[in-house]
This record gives C-alpha cells, structure tokens and sequence, in this order.
C-alpha cells in the first residue's frame, strides 16, 4: 500500500527556491520594501516553503479568509480549517502598493525570509475570526490575543520562500520536511502511519497512546511543536531530549521516527485538531491520535470536542483519519494504564495528572509518581527545572545586593 495523498489530492507543493532561483531572488529582495513578520507567520511561512501547508500558494484573500472562518473552504473549495494570513500596520500597509513585491522579514534576526507578490489588501473582523475558529473573543484566550494583537490590515499574496528561519541549523535532522517523512515512512515500509501530536514531554499516558496506534499501524510520527508556546511550558529541546530517551528505551526499534515541524501553537481546540491532521496528510501520515483536549487550553474547549468535530466535516475532507481515544490514566487496580472505555474503576483507584500539575510538581521539586512518568523523562526534566530555580536564584540575589 501507497502513503496517502498530499492534501488536495496532487503533489507536493513547497515554496521554497533552491539553487540559481533563490540567489537571484535573495539579491532582490534586498531592493524590495520589508514587513517584518509575527512569530506565528513565519512559522506559516516556513510550513509554505517545507510544502506543509500543501496546497497553498500564500497568504489567503479576504474571499479565503472569509470562507475559512464561516465555512472551513477556500472559494476553490478547498477543505481548510484555520485562515492562514499576514498583517500589517495600515501605515506600513500603505506602502505596498497592490500589484508590487515586498521582502518578509524575520522577527528573530532581521533575515530575509520570504518575498510576497501583494494581490490584496483588506481589514478584517478579527472578532468574527476569534469566535469562529476559537470559539471564544474572551482576551485571556492565547490565541485570540494573538489575532487582535495583528495589524488593521491583511495582506494576500502568493510567496517564494528563501529560508527555514534557522529551524534546521538548530534542531538538526529533527527538523523534517513532509518530502523527508514520506521518503523515511517508505523506507521502513510503512503506509499507515500514525501522527502523535505534542507540545509537552511524553508522560506515561502519552506513551500509552502511542503504542494503542502502533498496534493498529504499521509506526507513529511523534511530532513535536518547534515554534513558540505559552508562557510557563517546556522548551522544545528539553521536550525533543525526553522523547528520545523515552523512545530508545520503551518503545520497540523501527515502529517510532521523531520530528519537529515549524509552527507555533494557536489553542484553537478542535480546529487546531482538524489543522494537526490536515498537514499531517502531508507529512504522509493516515492517522492522527486525538486525545482528551487536544490543542486546547484553560476550560474553552469540552474535552472530547476534537473527536467530534472530526464527524462535523464532509466525507473525504481529509485523507488522514481521527484515532480517537478516551481518558487514559494509571488505573491502581487494573495495574496498568487504562481509560475510561476499558477500566470499571472509580477515580479513587486512578492516577490522573496534568501536564500542569506535573510542571507544578516539578517546579516545586516534589516527588512525581513512576506510575505517571518514566524515570529517565524525569531526569531530564528535573535537570531543566533545577536550572530555572538557579536562574531565578541568581536573580533574586543580584536584586537583593543592589
């Protein structure tokens, strides 16, 4: 059996120049008027270029935008669930004239990250945009501090993109374009393919998930988020170090392939989810893992409405399917990690923790139970919390001695 087809049914399509192409269009950028982009656009910008983002060939009109939002289509019916877009202040906007080309610019390093043919420029409702796809407009929600924070206008477009933004000369071969996923799955001869989607360490429930997939698929991509997160969670290097361990010593050689890809979290719950499977499709993924309140966060989302969404959209949306599964914990009694569709047992008898309270725990430097996480996970974690607690201490006495 085949991998499953990139979505949009064709081939492939990445951005990125190569070659004599992007030389030349390096040295002309450099004559082109700059934006400098957000965090969260150029971690679109880098899935435009690595193809992950497959079949778009920019950043979407208001016609797309519009149609996103209220009806998860393109105005070429293509199935998309979150608006892939670019702002702009509306006096830098005022600049671009509709019709020219404008270099984007990274917001880490003032390296030029892509080139824009400017076909549009329209304001939005970002209010509209917020309780459509976050289901919420409240201000606390990351993800809607994130769209009102952009400009007053958008700009479409389609783009060549010149660089991955320093992704692969910092995570090395953990940073994997759809095109090296596939070649890899084929490699070992896999053709489902399951897709677990991470921003925290894998504790024993997430391990748990991983290995239901792997006795129904032929391996899983653990995929870990690269680009920025919240306040408070684990960065991805201490992330991807734990992984490594935990798939080297409890998982069986050639059913794990780890990698990271470019984006940053939205917390857009179950349309986060539905976007999780769709680039998914791309890296050659047939399933995704859906668990309890997959990209979610705080109490905006029920903690099953990732799966259902999944049976909301039209038949053949996606060609990457849901592997749904329920509240998966440590059950005393059942002496084994168990959910809420296979253990009879009450909460009494179950160790059922959060990934908040394990970083509470941690940043305490209390005891974690080895029924929740495996010591070599442990290790590495209390390794990076102890280097917090020498940081803050640092800091605090440098204060005091002034």
């Amino acid at each position: 059996m085949a991998l499953v087809k990139p979505h949009g049914g064709g081939a492939l399509k990445p951005l990125a120049l190569s070659g004599e192409a992007l030389a030349a269009e390096i040295a002309r950028a450099g004559k082109l008027p700059r934006l400098t982009v957000s965090s969260r656009e150029k971690g679109d910008l880098i899935m435009l270029g690595i193809g992950g983002f497959t079949p778009l060939d920019g950043f979407m009109t208001h016609a797309d935008w519009e149609g996103v939002c209220d009806g998860m289509r393109t105005t070429s019916g293509l199935f998309w669930p979150i608006p892939i877009t670019l702002s702009a202040g509306a006096e830098q906007a005022a600049a671009f004239p509709v019709g020219g080309d404008i270099a984007l610019v990274d917001p880490d390093d003032g390296s030029v990250l892509a080139t824009m043919l400017v076909t549009e420029k329209y304001a939005i409702d970002k209010a509209h945009e917020c309780a459509s796809v976050f289901r919420t407009t409240d201000a606390e929600h990351p993800g809607v501090q994130m769209v009102m924070a952009q400009g007053e206008l958008n700009l479409a477009g389609p783009v060549k993109v010149l660089s991955d933004g320093g992704f692969k000369a910092r995570y090395g071969s953990l940073f994997m374009t759809p095109a090296e996923t596939r070649a890899e799955f084929e490699r070992l001869g896999w053709s489902k393919v399951a897709a677990f989607q991470t921003r925290n360490p894998m504790h024993r429930s997430h391990e748990y998930l991983a290995k239901v997939a792997i006795e129904v698929c032929d391996g899983v991509l653990i995929h870990s988020l690269l680009g920025n997160l919240k306040p408070g969670d684990i960065p991805a290097d201490v992330r991807t170090r734990a992984i490594a361990v935990l798939s080297e010593n409890y998982f069986l050689g050639k059913t794990v392939v780890q990698a990271g890809y470019p984006l940053d979290m939205r917390y857009a719950g179950p349309r986060e989810a539905l976007l999780h499977a769709l680039f998914r499709q791309n890296y050659g993924c047939s399933h995704q893992i859906v668990g309890r309140d997959h990209a979610g966060v705080g109490s905006y989302y029920g903690p099953f409405d990732a799966h259902h969404i999944f049976d909301q959209i039209p038949p053949g949306a996606l060609e990457t399917l849901p592997l749904k599964i329920d509240w998966t914990f440590w059950c005393y009694r059942c002496g084994g990690m168990a959910s809420a569709r296979t253990c009879p047992h009450g909460d009494a008898d179950r160790l059922n923790v959060s990934g908040t309270k394990l970083r509470k725990w941690l940043s305490e430097g209390a005891e974690v139970p080895a029924e929740f996480s495996r010591p070599e996970v442990l290790e590495i974690l209390r390794e990076y919390y102890a280097g917090l607690t020498e940081k803050v201490e640092v800091k605090l006495t440098g204060h005091s001695a002034r």
